[in-house]
């Protein structure tokens, strides 16, 4: 979900199994994601997932996966096995207006330089996972981490 106004690229590692059911990127209720946006960007936060979409395109910000699919047992990071990777190259190519990769978690950004091990003319910034699985990280604690992505 990007247009060519998008800068920033967030990937995710694989959705989880409620977001695959809901065909939604971070459909679970307690990841932390949708909320964290809305605050980065000064925005209430929309109810209709459309409007959430919307939001972030309006903000130059784009989603996806590094992993296109991958064997894994429920939704936790940890359990992904034998990932095939999305065509990021490809992606970057079509909109050379990306500047930067913020990786959603560990997995993510480990799974990309995987596959990916250089990223030419792209920033690349691992953050802190939005997951409810990371619940050591406060809300706050996540908002000042991923304010380095400029969304602000």
């Amino acid at each position: 979900m990007l247009d060519a106004r998008t800068r920033v690229l967030i990937l995710g590692s694989l959705p989880g199994d409620r977001s695959l059911a809901e065909g939604r990127y971070y459909a679970h209720p307690r990841n932390r994601f949708w909320p964290l946006m809305a605050a980065l960007l000064n925005h209430p936060l929309p109810e209709p997932y459309t409007e959430r979409l919307q939001m972030l395109l309006d903000h130059g910000t784009g989603l996806w996966d590094v992993a296109h699919r991958a064997i894994r047992p429920g939704s936790m990071d940890h359990a992904i096995a034998d990932a095939v990777p999305n065509d990021i190259p490809a992606l970057l190519s079509k909109h050379p207006g990306i500047k930067l990769i913020a990786f959603n978690g560990a997995k993510a950004a480990r799974l990309f330089h995987r596959f990916f091990p250089a990223a030419e003319g792209v920033y690349v910034l691992q953050l802190p996972s939005t997951s409810p699985a990371n619940a050591s990280w406060s809300m706050d604690r996540l908002r000042e981490a991923w304010a380095a992505t400029g969304l602000e």
